[in-house]
């Protein structure tokens, strides 16, 4: 594929079989830093521009309808960002990109406009990367140098379809997709035997027939002088699995990959319920084996040997929408499916976005209760405000970005900012038509204002307290009082926080009795004060209305 690997066909197969697949019966608790992480979600095109000269690649024109093209991000401006610690200074655990991997060369002109595959969710190589992002090399060192800071990368992944036909994309052999029906979202069959939308060719991953690769990609890999690697690869893949050559288990292999050659510790999962369940768990099977024998080759590189992580996104699913016959199940109407299940260690929490206006109390309690001894008891989720495709977005006029961020980075479980969150980037340009309204460029150039500047600096400190304390995410939690609003969140085995909001500015008092006793040296995480415990309360003096108190911690 992309990178050649030195391990021997018998090393494959003895490392094959030491993981168990995973299934219904085997699901281990997600860890705890999962359950706290925040991840930071981009799309490569929008969020900087670090080569120029990849701008329009493949003849692509700058012909598109707005923000329906491309705009000249990259991977190259994503390893800019890195090597300049932004995303340390905002406590990012994982970075999110949207798919890198090659698109359809040319445009749609269908629904709402002339359109690229800017946006990663039109595939059409899954072994190489796209020139308009950048280069396998540079995949490579934007890992790399994330790793290097202490930050994973989740690769997102599209297994339920192909890119749109266009005159430059030809259809995929039929023995590989099916261009129709559209779904009509009646039961299991209606949501995943069928195109999301037209023009959106679905892979037959219900399918155990083998079948040939398609001449496109065969005629593509012989031009690139890869032909031979790549069919020699998959020879090996299917002989040390034994699986058919049926088009998802192609796909299996092409995602697992770029976990083998360069050491991605997660996915995040496109249209997860619209595949059918297992053959996520062979993904995960998978991934977890690749994983593993990219650390044995890499043991001074890895960050730790936790599992291969999974995030999948199963559009509707809501940790805050739990009845006693419900569960955790997504229910498709005649099937329910526990994704849990199936590898996932987390799911998306489309709820959280419309629940945000919502009281502090009743938001963050519900949550914990549903995460702690709840439904989603030792489970992930994954909250957002925004998102690249959901339209009811959380303060999309963006005139409550601080209450925003504050709700979102205290909120109990793993967090998504969306790329520009942090600098109330607009999500709603008038020019543009749709989802594309939530797509702009990066607005760098907001932060030659104040209040910028200072909306980013009240994220910063809130993601550097969440990152350092796993409790705030993966505790439970407990509201301590009322007025000022202050709550505790605890973790076995980690530091426990307490939280005060809408304090006055200036002299305060915040009770912290029950959480840590008379004595205690606290730190105040958003004003860098230190405080000592007394009578079951801390006095500071600050110029904030917010305090985030944990125990000071010691140095040398």
């Amino acid at each position: 594929m992309r990178k050649l690997t030195s391990l021997c066909a018998g090393l494959l197969l003895a490392a094959s079989h030491s993981l168990p697949a995973v299934s219904a019966e085997s699901k281990a608790e997600t860890p705890a830093f999962w359950r706290n992480a925040t991840v930071y979600f981009m799309l490569p095109d929008r969020f900087a521009n670090g080569n120029p000269d990849n701008d329009l690649s493949y003849g692509r024109e700058d012909d598109a309808d707005p923000l329906r093209g491309f705009m000249g991000g990259d991977l190259r401006g994503v390893i800019d960002k890195l090597e300049a610690g932004y995303f340390n200074d905002l406590g990012v655990d994982a970075l999110w990109m949207s798919p890198v991997y090659e698109q359809i060369q040319g445009a749609t002109d269908e629904g709402t406009g002339r359109t690229y595959a800017y946006h990663g969710y039109w595939p059409r190589d899954w072994t190489a990367v796209d020139r308009n992002f950048g280069t396998e090399a540079e995949l490579a060192e934007l890992i790399e140098k994330a790793r290097s800071r202490g930050i994973r990368v989740l690769l997102d992944i599209v297994i339920n379809h192909t890119g749109p036909v266009t005159e430059q994309d030809p259809l995929a052999p039929l023995s590989w997709v099916r261009p129709d029906p559209v779904c009509d979202w009646t039961g299991f069959a209606g949501t995943v035997s069928c195109t999301l939308v037209d023009n959106l060719p679905d892979i037959r991953t219900e399918s155990e027939e083998p079948v040939a690769l398609p001449p496109q990609l065969l005629e593509k890999w012989q031009r690139e002088g890869r032909l031979e690697q790549e069919l020699a690869e998959l020879d090996a893949f299917f002989a040390r699995t034994g699986y058919p050559r049926a088009p998802k288990y192609y796909l299996v292999k092409w995602a697992t990959d770029w976990v083998r050659d360069y050491g991605v510790t997660g996915f995040r999962v496109d249209t997860t319920k619209h595949v059918e369940p297992e053959v996520w768990a062979v993904l995960k099977k998978e991934a977890s084996q690749a994983l593993a024998q990219w650390r044995a080759q890499n043991p001074q590189e890895k960050l730790d040997d936790s599992e291969f992580f999974m995030v999948g996104e199963v559009y509707g699913f809501g940790a805050n929408d739990f009845g006693v016959t419900r569960g955790r199940d997504y229910d498709f109407g005649d099937r329910k499916v526990d994704f849990y299940d199936y590898g996932f260690d987390s799911l998306i929490n489309f709820d959280f976005s419309q629940r945000a206006g919502q009281d502090w109390e009743r938001l963050f309690s519900t949550y914990s209760e549903n995460l702690n001894a709840g439904p989603l008891d030792g489970v992930g989720v994954l909250n957002y405000l925004t998102s690249h495709d959901d339209m009811n977005s959380f303060d999309r006029e963006r005139k409550r970005a601080r209450e925003a961020a504050t709700k979102l980075m205290l909120a109990p479980g793993a967090v998504q900012i969306y790329y520009g969150d942090e600098l109330a980037r607009p999500l709603d340009i008038a020019e543009a038509k749709g989802d594309a309204q939530l797509r702009s460029a990066m607005n760098w150039e907001d932060l030659e204002k104040p209040e910028t500047r200072k909306l980013l600096a009240h994220w910063q400190k809130l993601g550097q307290f969440r990152q350092a304390h796993p409790a705030v995410g993966a505790g439970q939690h407990r509201m301590i009082a009322e007025t000022p609003y202050t709550f505790a969140r605890t973790l076995e085995g980690e530091s426990p926080v307490v939280v005060a909001l809408k304090v006055p500015r200036g002299p305060k008092t915040v009770q912290v009795s029950d959480v840590f006793e008379d004595g205690a040296m606290l730190r105040d995480y958003y004003s860098g004060q230190t405080v000592k415990v007394q009578d079951g309360r801390v006095q500071l003096n600050t110029g904030f209305e917010l305090v985030l108190l944990a125990p000071e911690k010691k140095r040398g």
